[in-house]
């Protein structure tokens, strides 16, 4: 019986090295010049805190942080981007999470999604992953080639595969 995981695993160093790309980025930019902006990961809690004094550099950080992203080989689609807040003064912050693992609903979407396929596959949620099995390896790729083409509003990588 061959089987792979579907999981979304990111690996927390890699964000921690665009971020501080992203800082970098801040401190050479003319526009960013003598203006209050910090950036700041919480490792623990995954998120990243960002306080600034506009909108403008406010979409200039988060466009940014989605290029180092793809520059360190991680899906832009890890970021849940939280509301622009108020803060102190002046100031604007938000906080950006890190999606780490599939939620319950996404790993229901995803095994509804595969058994609409109608392939003889099984799908088993496993925690934060989702594992299927079948007999053929060409139904198993050709459920990665559906979950692929799928926008999932997660990104997910396909591991551990048996036959």
């Amino acid at each position: 019986m061959s089987s792979f995981d579907i999981v979304n695993k990111v690996d927390l160093q890699e964000v921690d090295n665009a971020v501080n790309m992203t800082k970098k980025m801040i401190a050479t930019r003319y526009d960013f010049r003598k203006s209050r902006t910090e950036l700041s990961l919480n490792r623990k809690e995954k998120k990243i805190h960002v306080v600034t004094e506009d909108s403008m550099k406010m979409k200039a950080i988060d466009a940014e942080l989605s290029t180092s992203f793809s520059r360190r080989r991680i899906d832009p689609k890890a970021m849940d981007f939280g509301e622009v807040e108020r803060a102190a003064g002046d100031m604007i912050k938000r906080d950006i999470r890190i999606i780490d693992g599939i939620d319950s609903d996404s790993a229901r979407q995803i095994v509804k999604l595969i058994k609409g396929l109608k392939l003889k596959v099984q799908a088993k949620i496993m925690e934060d992953q989702v594992r299927i099995s079948g007999k053929k390896i060409d139904d198993l790729q050709a459920v990665i080639s559906m979950l692929k083409a799928k926008d999932m509003g997660i990104p997910l990588q396909f591991i551990n595969m048996k036959s």
